[in-house]
């Protein structure tokens, strides 16, 4: 999320410094190349010419800046939030912090990180009190890769600051940038905000995942069924089902949640739990139900070769963070298979389980598989040709249709 907003900032007239302790990741920009797909090559170089953007492993770049912003991750470790990375650039940061500047926090994170954390961390180095000496808020990041329709600039951003000083700072900044802003009346309500989105979205899918596990017991076609639900104009939202889910939203956010409830108030959030536990354990239904096909035509898991078509856990991106691909590949390998794995976005081998191949989607390679499971639908596979040449299918994304297709 940090590249794009840069970029955006670039373009709306700002000088830009783009800073990230990843070396390597800084030389790729300076020479002019993007490490998301979607901002181009042409766009970063367009930026450096510019005169106006410049990317730097060097903190002491970050001197004498008007507005920062914080866009760095928030994983779990252990279903615990790890906040690491929130507080090391807070305090790499809190030495360049003067009166009159605005520090902005995007990174998903539970109600409370902004003030409690951030807050505490500048006025514990520099002296200075957020609200009072320098503006404080929090900007949850809406960005959704590879969609083309809803981007950084036209996809509404809620903001918020620590008092109505900093929330008019944080609201002109990024009135700069997007076409809509959305200010709320504090950091915590901003938070929730995000956490509210995407546990909206996790436990719907989870739903979506449980009805296709009972829908295929019950011989009910899920797919049909979701389908003519979803002509209903009002009073239903359309969510499918799929292999699990991935990246960084989904599979953590929703937990940062349920921990803060459990912290805070000693209780369970019985809905994030529950969609966790569904969502989470379908890899494992995949390869059971990928099993139990195989059985039905004789074959055993064990001395079948399986391409896998997808690493990347969305459609059309190159992410494959959290993918539930990687689960069913290593399940895949562990029960003896000969595992293939083809991804036309994910391109960088260490992504690929040890002991799985990595190979491109021809005829001979569609030919030769015993089945093939489709996992991420990206828009570049070619799929006539899986189509015309594979023997099985089993397609986790109702993307095929044909009598050698069987569907999640």
């Amino acid at each position: 999320m940090g590249l794009p907003l840069a970029m955006r900032a670039v373009a709306a007239g700002h000088d830009v410094v783009g800073f990230d302790v990843d070396g390597q990741r800084t030389s790729s920009l300076q020479a002019g190349r993007s490490f998301i797909e979607d901002i181009s090559d042409d766009e970063v170089s367009a930026a450096l010419a510019s005169g106006r953007y410049r990317a730097s492993s060097d903190h002491r770049d970050c001197a004498g800046f008007d507005t920062l912003v914080i866009t760095v991750p928030t994983p779990l470790r252990e279903g615990v939030p790890d906040l690491s990375y929130v507080e090391d650039a807070s305090r790499t940061v809190a030495r360049y912090v003067r009166p009159g500047c605005t520090v902005v926090l995007e990174s998903t994170t539970y109600p409370g990180t902004t003030e409690e954390l951030v807050g505490a961390s500048l006025h514990e180095i520099s002296g200075l009190t957020p609200g009072l000496d320098f503006h404080l808020g929090y900007s949850p990041e809406r960005i959704d890769p590879g969609n083309d329709t809803w981007r950084l600039d036209n996809t509404p951003k809620v903001v918020a600051g620590v008092n109505e000083a900093s929330l008019q700072a944080v609201d002109a900044f990024y009135r700069e940038l997007v076409e809509t802003t959305v200010p709320v009346s504090s950091p915590k309500v901003a938070e929730l905000t995000k956490l509210i989105e995407n546990t909206f979205r996790h436990v719907n899918i989870a739903l979506a995942n449980e009805l296709a596990v009972f829908a295929a017991d019950l011989d009910i076609d899920i797919w049909e069924a979701i389908g003519a639900a979803s002509t209903k104009p009002y009073g239903f939202m359309k969510f499918t089902p799929g292999p699990g889910v991935g990246g960084h939203c989904l599979p953590i956010d929703p937990s940062y949640l349920s921990w803060q409830v459990r912290r805070s108030l000693g209780r369970a959030f019985r809905f994030v739990e529950l969609a966790n536990d569904i969502n989470e354990h379908m890899p494992d239904y995949v390869v059971e139900r990928l099993m139990r096909l195989l059985n039905t035509k004789g074959l055993a898991l064990s001395r079948c070769t399986v391409l896998v078509l997808g690493l990347a856990y969305k459609r059309n991106s190159s992410d494959p963070r959290e993918s539930p691909s990687a689960e069913i590949i290593e399940q895949l390998l562990e029960m003896g298979a000969e595992v293939h794995v083809a991804d036309p976005h994910v391109l960088e081998s260490r992504f690929v389980p040890d002991g799985a191949k990595c190979v491109e989607v021809t005829e001979a390679e569609v030919a030769s598989a015993d089945v093939v499971v489709l996992v991420t639908d990206h828009d570049g596979f070619p799929y006539d040709l899986i189509t015309e040449h594979a023997s099985l299918i089993f397609d986790t994304r109702a993307r095929l249709s044909g009598p050698n297709v069987v569907r999640l």
